[in-house]
């Protein structure tokens, strides 16, 4: 109930006039059913716009420690994501991380969408950063499609370190459902997995236009920004693909 309220209330009266945020490929979400949304991780931003322009409920996977941060405005920001529904992951690896792929396998046993950032943080320095294996294990444990996705102006929007957004249009790409049927069954081969995520990332860099680089995100600091941020408007005014025109 909590998400719909934020959602209807919340994200789109303010959100939607104040970013006008433009999106191409919204049709590629199933009105139904399950379906795995991957996208690029630039900002805090982003799993906010999401769910805002979907008209599906969509749960994502967020860090343990958002979950449990000191003082009041910890405390609250946990309860808001036990309340929209969010599911915890403790990032250290082994059976804590298992523990959520099987709670992302169940949310699309239900028929529902799960969104993940393969990055599994935010990019620190606007480039799309080598994915970790989890969404191709969700992916090929539950059998459900993956839809690509690419955020763009979302860094220039918030970036890391800024309390308060920059006002800016932004923009949402979700590519088409990817075939990974050739993989059905083979979710506990290690090749296998590494190469479904390897091919997810490219999918989400076609679409993202990002720089890309083969090797992870750090989770903690890291450089700031540099240059111009994927799909940001280069000469003429032309963004990243699907980008508005006006």
């Amino acid at each position: 109930m909590l998400y719909w309220v934020i959602k209807r209330l919340v994200a789109e009266p303010v959100l939607t006039p104040v970013l006008r945020p433009w999106v191409r490929g919204l049709e590629n979400v199933p009105a139904t059913g399950p379906a795995i949304l991957a996208s690029n991780h630039l900002s805090l931003a982003d799993a906010v716009l999401l769910p805002t322009v979907l008209p599906r409920r969509i749960t994502f996977i967020a860090k343990a420690e958002m979950f449990t941060g000191a003082g009041v405005r910890g405390r609250l920001f946990g309860g808001l994501l036990r309340g929209v529904g969010q599911l915890p992951v403790d990032r250290s690896g082994g059976p804590a991380s298992s523990a959520a792929i099987d709670g992302a396998v169940e949310v699309l046993r239900r028929g529902e969408l799960f969104g993940i950032y393969p990055e599994g943080t935010r990019s620190p320095d606007g480039r799309l950063h080598r994915g970790r294996t989890g969404v191709a294990r969700i992916a090929l444990r539950s059998g459900a499609p993956v839809l690509p996705v690419a955020m763009v102006g979302t860094g220039e929007l918030m970036p890391r370190g800024r309390a308060l957004p920059r006002v800016r249009r932004v923009g949402i790409v979700i590519g088409e459902p990817m075939d990974l049927s050739r993989f059905a069954g083979r979710a506990d081969d290690q090749f296998v997995v590494r190469s479904v995520t390897d091919e997810v990332m490219a999918a989400i860099q076609r679409l993202s236009r990002q720089e890309y680089v083969d090797e992870y995100a750090p989770r903690h600091g890291g450089a700031p920004p540099a240059g111009r941020g994927p799909g940001a408007a280069g000469p003429g005014g032309r963004g990243a693909p699907g980008g508005p025109t006006a």
